[in-house]
């Protein structure tokens, strides 16, 4: 049962950010860069992996991503919860639960052998389908998950996410022209200020990620 009343969306981002913070999920360095799987280095790293092994984190974080599908995408817009492979799988899950709606999960590429399938669970071509991960950075993976449900005549039209990054340009303008809505509860500027508002990490350091979050795509080491 989800609750009726819960914390404004600005106060939902504050609280999700320090969570991340609290348990480790987030880590920022400015002298032994992060390679992230773009190959390019960066000041930051997020994990949200993490947060499947916090009981009272975890659950609260999938009351705040439940309540803000229903109060930004509705209460009834939904059919089916679909996780992308792997990191999406544990969070759709506890939503499914929470909406209690069926539960599927997409694989990355289709299995290779049986039905040679990429939709696991009972999706039908009827259904208006949630997809649930765990992050979006530049929002690619997002469309190729979205083209395996439509591809079972099912109907998707919104992503809900635990963490965006929120730093690069057109990522919610290129979802949006293929007909997904994203949501999600925080980005790297809410973890930043949450940072600085607990001292977290030394100035220096907070600066660089700073520096890091204004631009992204051209920043290097001796900027």
């Amino acid at each position: 049962m989800i609750p009726s009343t819960y914390p404004t969306k600005e106060e939902m981002a504050r609280l999700t950010a320090g969570m991340l913070l609290e348990i480790g999920a987030i880590s920022f360095n400015a002298e032994e860069l992060f390679t992230h799987a773009s190959g390019k280095k960066a000041p930051t790293y997020v994990d949200c992996r993490k947060l499947i092994s916090f009981p009272r984190i975890r659950s609260t974080l999938m009351d705040f991503l439940t309540v803000t599908i229903m109060r930004d995408a509705g209460f009834e817009a939904f059919d089916n919860i679909a996780g992308g492979e792997t990191a999406g799988i544990p969070f759709a899950a506890l939503v499914a639960e929470r909406m209690a709606l069926p539960m599927t999960y997409v694989r990355k590429k289709p299995k290779g052998y049986g039905k040679n399938a990429r939709i696991e669970g009972a999706m039908s071509e009827d259904q208006r389908v949630l997809l649930v991960e765990d992050l979006t950075t530049d929002g690619g993976s997002k469309l190729s998950f979205v083209q395996a449900i439509r591809d079972t005549g099912a109907a998707c039209s919104a992503t809900a996410v635990i963490f965006y990054y929120g730093i690069f340009d057109g990522v919610e303008d290129a979802l949006a022209k293929e007909g997904i809505d994203l949501l999600y509860l925080c980005t790297w500027w809410d973890v930043l200020a949450e940072a600085k508002a607990r001292g977290a990490y030394d100035a220096e350091t907070l600066a660089t990620v700073e520096a890091y979050l204004k631009d992204p795509k051209d920043w290097s080491p001796s900027a």
